[in-house]
């Protein structure tokens, strides 16, 4: 009996589920960063840093930038970036220009958004629904591009910011001639009021440059099981 099945069979009369770490997807996105060697990825709407911590537990060794909008959350992070030499976090948001805006915040809190959240979100994932707002400060990835990346830098731009995707892009166009790939959360559904969908978004990336490598399963509706998110990971070039 492989040391697996063992502790399944231990584990199993506590309906405790064993599923094999990392997924199939956090393999493949390893692969990916290995193979078009990226050093610097730039983690646009951080949360708590769950994604950044992630891609340093498959073995990424290259630096993390954070950027997360909502102080209470910010708080979290930035005890967690303060002893990791590899890894730097902001308390402002991107977007396609510099202003102050006001955020939902969810329950949840990596649901929150500064679009209105639909009825199907919340029906889907009932922790996603708003209990509060918050001032925040917006600037674009134009205006610090420069600054906070080295001119040798490979960089991987990832967006999860609840359907203020396009507005993120829009305010990195010159950036992105730099850029080599884009990590992005793309909803198969309006979940948000007014986002640009998984279909209007891959014509969109390609058109300036970017093509589709590899999809990842994201949120779906707990009672249908039908896919609502997805993450999206593109690079330049075939």
């Amino acid at each position: 009996m492989n040391i697996v099945n063992f502790i399944k069979k231990i584990v199993n009369p506590l309906n405790i589920d064993i599923k094999k770490y990392p997924s199939s997807d956090l393999r493949r996105r390893k692969k990916l960063l290995e193979h078009h060697k990226i050093s610097n990825v730039l983690d646009v709407g951080a949360n708590s840093g769950q994604y950044a911590i992630e891609l340093f537990e498959i073995g990424y060794s290259g630096n993390i930038i954070s950027f997360e909008p909502v102080k209470s959350v910010f708080n979290i992070l930035n005890k967690k970036v303060v002893n990791n030499k590899k890894w730097k976090a902001f308390n402002f948001g991107l977007g396609n220009k510099e202003e102050k805006l006001s955020i939902n915040i969810s329950e949840n809190t990596y649901s929150s958004s500064l679009l209105d959240i639909m009825p199907s979100h919340i029906k889907g994932s009932p922790e996603s629904k708003y209990i509060d707002k918050e001032l925040i400060k917006i600037k674009t990835l134009d205006s610090i591009y420069d600054e906070i990346i080295k001119f040798n830098d490979i960089v991987l731009l990832k967006i999860d910011v609840q359907g203020f995707e396009k507005n993120v892009l829009d305010g990195a166009l010159k950036s992105l001639q730099k850029i080599k790939g884009i990590q992005i959360e793309m909803s198969i559904e309006e979940l948000y009021k007014g986002e640009i969908l998984f279909d209007q978004m891959i014509p969109f990336l390609k058109n300036i440059g970017f093509n589709l490598y590899s999809l990842e399963n994201g949120f779906y509706d707990m009672e249908s099981g039908k896919l609502l998110q997805v993450d999206g990971i593109f690079f330049r070039g075939k």
